[in-house]
This record gives C-alpha cells, structure tokens and sequence, in this order.
C-alpha cells in the first residue's frame, strides 16, 4: 500500500515507495455549480472526461507500490495537461486549451456570452491548475531523490473513435507517448515498446497523434533521472463508451498490459 496520502482541495496525492508516479490529469469530474450552470447542457456531465482511469490503475498504487495523483476537478474547470500559457501543443492541429470552451465533439461548452475571459482563466490556473503542479513537482524530486531516478506515467484515455473534430478515424488501443523521444531514455522506449510487440490483444502506436501533452514533455528530464511517458487508451478496451460503464472484466485484461508497461518502468534497464 502506499506510506501516505495527502488529501487537499484540488487533489489527492497517494504517496509511494517506488520510483513511479502515476498522475491522472483529467480523471477529476467535478465542476462547481456555479460554473456549471454558465454551460450547455451537453457540457454538463463533463462527457471527455477520462473515465474511471483511477480505478483502472489502483493496482499501481496497491500492488506495485507506486506514487498516484489525482484531480478532484473536471479538466472543463481547468486542463491541468495544458501549458500555463495556454500554448497549443500540436500547432496546426484541433485541440483544447487551458480552460477548454469547446468539447471533444467541437460544440461549444458555454452558452452565449459565458465563456470565461482573460482574469477568469487566470484565477483558475492559480487556484487548480498551480497545486497540482506544484505536488506533482514535489513528489517526482521526493521519488528521485530516494531512488536516484523516477518515472512520471501519464495515464489518460479517450473515445477511440467518431471524435473528427481530433483525429480521423479509429484511434489504435494503445498509444505511447514520449515527445518523440524526447521524453525518456532510449532504454525505456525500446523496453516499452517491446512488451507492447509481445502482446497480441490490443493494437498500438508509439508516438502518433498523441505524442504526450504539457505534463510529458515539460517534466521528461532523462538527463536529470526524470523519465516521462503518456498512454493515452481508448477507453472502448476498459468501458463502453456509449453510457461511461465501466466493464469490469475488459479492464482485467487491459490492467495485464499497463501492468506489464509499468513493471518495464520499474526495471533499471527498462
């Protein structure tokens, strides 16, 4: 189990014994009320959140010992994967920003005349935004200088699918981020995208339309002992999409997977 946690207004940092933090940016879905009531109807129910992710990597925290941190608020209050400056991080491309006003399926997330402006954005980004950093900041110095180095896991998913407004198509199973390399050593992307070959369940990428987003490519110090990786998974091989149920003996078979990644991770040779 992990030796702590740490419970605040905005997150909940459980507090491991082994060099690997698992941070789940966008699994927090609440919105104050006021706030929702500035939004469309559709908005409401946060539907991009990135659904029961937490539960899906528990076995991280429980069994493999490692550090996790988790977002109370839903990414529409503030997108905690997103640059302070709200910088796009796939120029050219659609995305959604620091504090998104429009959803996965491109309509709007406010009604007319509400969405927030300048000073709003910026009392967001101090009041949710910062202590997330802030602790996951904290926590990845604490992990390497216990271990002398430290994996920062970025877990995430989506809609594998029907989201134009982001991508064509079908999104593969599994997709590996590591900002081109940039990200982690060599060593671990080889060693990752070795156990991804050896399975034969789910389809991947490495480094597609996901490459990994503010939180991967701004901590990802291989040179400094910091390695960071995304994963971003379609949610259809965890849950059914369609109604946000979570499919208990889908997700078993998803979990021996990111298990298998993960213990990669925690490998010294990766």
């Amino acid at each position: 189990m992990s030796d702590a946690i740490v419970s605040t207004e905005t997150y909940t940092l459980h507090r491991g014994r082994v060099p690997l933090l698992v941070s789940l940016p966008h699994d927090g879905g609440a919105i104050p009320p006021g706030l929702a009531a500035r939004m469309a109807e559709c908005a409401r129910g946060a539907p991009d959140t990135d659904w029961h992710v937490s539960r899906l990597y528990a076995f991280a925290r429980d069994e493999l010992g490692a550090s996790m941190l988790v977002p109370r608020f839903s990414r529409y209050v503030v997108d905690l994967n997103r640059p302070p400056d709200d910088a796009s991080l796939y120029p050219g491309q659609n995305t959604t920003g620091l504090c998104p006003v429009q959803c996965f399926s491109g309509e709007a997330i406010y009604l007319d005349g509400q969405a927030p402006d300048a000073a709003e954005i910026a009392a967001r980004r101090e009041r949710y935004w910062r202590p997330y950093h802030e602790a996951l900041a904290a926590e990845l110095a604490r992990l390497r200088d216990a271990h002398g180095r430290v994996v920062l896991w970025e877990a995430h998913s989506i809609r594998g699918s029907d989201l134009p407004f982001l991508f064509d198509g079908r999104l593969p199973d599994l997709n590996l981020g590591t900002a081109a390399g940039a990200s982690c050593s060599p060593a671990l992307q080889a060693g990752l995208e070795a156990r991804l070959a050896a399975q034969g369940r789910y389809d991947w990428v490495v480094n597609g339309r996901f490459k990994g987003g503010y939180i991967t490519r701004h901590y990802g110090r291989p040179a400094e002992g910091i390695d960071a990786v995304q994963l971003e998974v379609s949610q259809r091989i965890y849950m059914d999409e369609s109604t946000f149920a979570y499919d208990a003996s889908r997700a078993e078979q998803a979990r021996e997977v990111i298990g298998a990644l993960l213990r990669a991770c925690l490998a010294p040779e990766g």
